[in-house]
Formats: C-alpha cells, structure tokens, sequence
C-alpha cells in the first residue's frame, strides 16, 4: 500500500505595519522608482515588538490546522523552516508546538535559508510516506527585519516579515506531494551570510562594531545563481514526477525578486501569468514567501483541487530546491474541531507546565549545588 502526503490546510500570518517604499525613501538614500526596476518590491511587512518568529509560525499553524480541521493533539511533526531562529536554541519548533498545543508532536528547526521550506515539505514527506507519522505541520516563518542593517541599501529594501504554513497528511489517495529535488553547493556560502552570532564568531564588541549581525549579500553573485538554478530545478522536479511542463497548472517561486522570476519563466519558456507573484506587497519573506504566495494564489481563485503546481526556491547556503505537488484540499472528517477552545487549552496547559516546573524547583531546592 502507497501512502501519499496531501497538503490538507494552510494558514499565514503577517504584521500589521505596512513600509512602502517610499516611506524606505525617507532614511536610506534610495527612492520608489529605483527599488522597484531593480526588485519589482513596493512594500514590505515589518515585525511589532510583540512579533516573534514564533508568535508569527504559531498564528499560521493554527490557521492551518483550523482549515485541515485537524486537532492539534493530533500533529505528529512540526517543522520550522526560518533564517531568523528565536535562539540557537532552544528551537523556535518547540515554542511553536507549545503555542499550538501539539503535545504528541515532535519539533525542530530547519535552517536552509530561503530553501527551507522545500526541504522540510520533502522532510515532512518522506517521514509520512515510510509511514513513521500521520500528521505534520510545516511552518516558514521570518522576522528578518530584526537582521537588517537598515543603512544599508542593498539588503534593507528586500526583506519582509510573516510566516505560512501547511498541514501534510497521510493519505491512501494518489496526490499531494509526488517529487523533490533538494541541491547544495556551499563554496558559496559566503555569498549570503549573517557572519556572527554562531560559534565561529560569537558575539562580542567586534562583532557587533563592524555590522557582522546583519545580512551580508554579494547581490550580482547571488542574482546569477538564482538564475541559473530556479529553471533548472522546476524542470528536474518535473522530470523526477513524469511531468512536462503542459501538465503544470501554476509555478510558485520563492518571492526574492521579480527579475528572477522573469529570467526563470524565460528558462521555462513560460509567460509570467503562469507564476504566482506576490513579491510586490511582502518583499523577500525568505522561508515564509512560497507558502504565503501558495496561499494567496489559492485565495485568489488560481489553484484547484488536482492541480499540478511546482514550487520552487533559492538561498543561501547555497541552496536550492523544488516540489512538484497536486494540489489536494482538507480531508473528510467525522466533526469539526472547536479552534477556539484548543487555542485556550494550549495556553493554560503551558502556564501550568510553568508553575509546575517552579514549584518542583522550590521543593527540591533547583539551583542548589549538588
């Protein structure tokens, strides 16, 4: 018996504050016009002080599970792919699980810059396909503008914001998510880094001094590679599903710029109506951007039940990496599940899990030396 991975619900989250470009315009020597020829960006998300990576990928996962009607005691796995962890660790997966109340859920994180999300689609695939779980969670979600150094013109115009998310779920029916293509080549990974903050170069007043928190982008460098490898993969995803490129309803790209979206539908041979864009109004999410502009496309009435739709990224690393899926719908269930309920629960479970822990750590004297 094959079992297939169906993407069965899916959810974003995005913050309130809008920044345009020409508000941009107002304390970085740049103007609307030149952002927009250069990236095809108008504006961008940018994160509240009450805003997390967590916070962001938790909304998008109930949202999620809400649409897949799945209860969230029932998620096996959850996945989140994000460029802008919380900590090292612990992992923002597990602040998630606990915001979400999946308390039978195992949880990481996966850094693969702005590829994330196709490898922990391909992960979550292949841990439903060998039978291993029923249900996972696959979240991208970015507060990358808390990793911008916002002098800086070429990065501080392209990033934004949000998180998306999907539920994958076992399934008897042929569907969901049928081939990957995941591909690495870090000679590169120079092109696209944040330099420090990990154990090569932990924090200190250096650091922090010459601007090696921020994103650091060799953007000619990174633009040529987009190029070469976004076609590429799309073609060998299709190839590795037994598709051609007739049999493919849309294309959803990672949202980095639009004259990389361009030069891949050149690549293709494909007019740019076959692409889903969004790029204009969230800027470079990096993990968060094929789920949210999935999402969108599917809202707007271009993705139907059995469609066939490619999704393909880029990042650092460097990365790359694409999903040929049919696209699938919830699932038949018995009843729905009450969302508002859950979300209480989850909460008041992880205050008592809290104060438990503190008393337990009164009682037997925690901090004490052995």
């Amino acid at each position: 018996m094959t079992i297939y991975a169906h993407i069965t619900g899916w959810g974003m989250s995005l913050p309130d504050k809008i920044l345009t470009n020409d508000e941009m315009a107002t304390f970085v020597d740049t103007n609307d016009k030149w952002i927009r020829e250069r990236t095809g960006i108008e504006s961008r998300r940018i994160a509240s002080d009450e805003d997390t990576t967590a916070s962001l990928g938790a909304e998008a996962a109930l949202k999620a599970l809400e649409m897949a009607n799945l209860n969230p005691h029932d998620v096996d796995l959850v996945i989140v792919s994000t460029s802008s962890p919380e900590h090292i660790f612990p992992s923002t997966a597990s602040l998630v699980q606990d915001r979400i109340g999946a308390i039978n859920a195992g949880a990481f994180d996966l850094l693969a810059a702005c590829t994330g999300f196709i490898y922990a689609l391909n992960l979550a695939t292949q841990n439903i396909r060998s039978g291993s779980i029923q249900n996972a969670v696959v979240i991208g979600s970015e507060t990358l503008s808390r990793l911008i150094d916002w002098t800086d013109r070429t990065t501080c115009i392209l990033f934004g914001d949000g998180a998306g998310a999907f539920v994958l779920q076992a399934n008897e029916t042929p569907g969901g998510v049928i081939s990957s293509i995941l591909r690495s080549d870090g000679s590169g990974g120079d092109l696209l880094s944040v330099p420090a903050g990990g154990s090569k170069l932990p924090a200190s007043m250096d650091t922090i001094q010459a601007g090696k928190h921020f994103v650091q982008m060799n953007g000619r460098e990174v633009f040529r590679f987009a190029t070469r490898v976004m076609a590429r993969a799309s073609q060998e995803a299709m190839e590795k599903a037994d598709w051609n490129v007739d049999d493919v309803s849309l294309i959803i790209p990672h949202q980095a710029n639009l004259r990389i979206i361009d030069a891949a539908a050149r690549g293709l041979k494909l007019p740019l109506d076959r692409f889903a864009i969004n790029v204009q109004k969230y800027g470079n999410t990096s993990t968060a951007s094929i789920p949210l502009a999935t999402i969108e496309a599917f809202e707007e009435g271009r993705l139907q039940p059995n469609d066939k739709i490619i999704m393909v990224g880029f990042g650092a690393g460097l990365t790359w990496g694409a999903v040929a899926a049919i696209w699938s719908g919830p699932l038949p269930t018995e009843k729905p599940v009450n969302f508002t309920a859950q979300r209480l629960l989850a909460a008041i479970r992880s205050r008592i899990l809290r104060l438990y822990r503190r008393i337990e750590g009164f009682i037997w004297g925690r901090g004490k030396s052995a």
